[in-house]
């Protein structure tokens, strides 16, 4: 009997934020729920009758478990195993075998959780959170300061008007670009309280602008290759804080690569996820990799903080940007860096859209 059909009288699994797997006597998958597809990134058509050992490049302490469990059919527990997904992922993953009742054929329904990722969600909380304690103060520290400069600037140039010795213009002239340059820094500062326009676009042509700026900025040793899913659904969100999202992020792949390097750009949907104590159903998910020279460990849980950069002539605003915009969207950014593999992932919810609502009511 087509598992499919079989396990549709137990719709409750459909349901779970578990990911589980049906494997049958040859340990192949025969079933997996949506929380499986999301954490090892396959789809269900895809994974059926895929073996164990094609899922995981190391599944020996899995199939040792299994071969126990099956020998004496009853439930085994394993805890905080690390996996090496099909897809080169690396994951530390606790599991439990069942085996399943009236079913002649020793098949076992293995329910994988990921133990890091309460820690993660908590980790992204804290970080948001400080972040925008960060973020107030400074804004306000910024409309502090603007009006005094405004007048330092303006003092300046009426003095540049008065001075007669010509060598003393170079004076006045350095006050009045270093005020332009603390004005510019400051409007940049105050930029990411501006309401999101929201229209409906696609992720795939923001990329493919972002790419085209990159590679025109870093014309020679920088290559950005594309792992699409072209089958994504239009966004609905601000495109404009979306492309500086990820052109920010973009960037400083490049320019941690000294504009020589690989970058890769990979999209993908999600389901049932979790943004911002929210549930959704469905989620964007955009991968921007490089294989740099990775984040300095005392900058990793800083790095979207306010002024915190890793360059010497660096501002520390643009990943703090990305990570403002994304928020707009009920969306999360995450970094996972070390030599020879940085990865930032964004993660923003996919809405209906209210012209297609309209459509569905119409």
């Amino acid at each position: 009997m087509n598992a499919f059909k079989e396990f549709s009288a137990f719709p409750g699994l459909e349901l779970l934020s578990a990911a589980v797997v049906l494997i049958d006597k040859h340990n192949c998958i025969s079933y997996i729920n949506p929380a499986a597809e999301h954490l090892f990134d396959v789809s269900r058509k895809s994974a059926e009758q895929w073996s164990l050992k094609r899922l995981f490049l190391n599944p020996s302490a899995l199939l040792i478990s299994i071969e126990h469990a099956r020998k004496y059919r009853c439930s085994y527990i394993q805890h905080e195993i690390p996996f090496q997904i099909h897809d080169q992922k690396k994951i530390e993953l606790s599991f439990t075998l069942t085996p399943v009742e009236d079913v002649n054929e020793h098949e076992f329904l293995i329910e994988f959780s990921c133990p890091s990722q309460q820690t993660k969600i908590a980790r992204e909380q804290r970080i948001i959170l400080e972040t925008n304690h960060s973020r107030e103060l400074i804004r306000n520290l910024a409309h502090e300061i603007k009006n005094p400069l405004g007048a330092l600037r303006g003092a300046a140039q009426l003095l540049d008007h008065e001075l007669d010795r010509e060598e003393l213009h170079e004076y006045t002239s350095v006050i009045i670009k270093e005020a332009d340059r603390l004005k510019n820094l400051l409007d940049r500062l105050l930029t990411p309280h501006k309401i999101p326009q929201m229209i409906e676009f696609n992720i795939h042509e923001v990329l493919e602008r972002v790419r085209s700026v990159i590679l025109a900025e870093f014309s020679s040793g920088l290559r950005i290759e594309r792992d699409y899913d072209l089958s994504l659904p239009d966004l609905v969100g601000d495109d404009q804080q979306i492309t500086q999202s990820i052109l920010n992020i973009t960037r400083n792949a490049a320019q941690a690569l000294c504009g020589r390097g690989l970058i890769k750009m990979k999209t993908r949907v999600t389901r049932r996820v979790t943004m911002a104590n929210q549930f959704f159903k469905l989620g964007l998910l955009i991968e921007i990799s490089d294989n740099g020279p990775g984040i300095p460990k005392s900058l990793i849980d800083k790095i979207f903080f306010p002024l915190i950069s890793g360059k010497h002539d660096g501002s520390g605003l643009g990943l703090s940007l990305s990570q403002t915009f994304i928020s707009h969207h009920s969306g999360t950014i995450d970094v996972e860096s070390q030599p020879g593999h940085t990865c930032f992932t964004v993660l923003i919810p996919i809405k209906p859209s209210q012209n297609s609502g309209e459509r569905a009511n119409g």
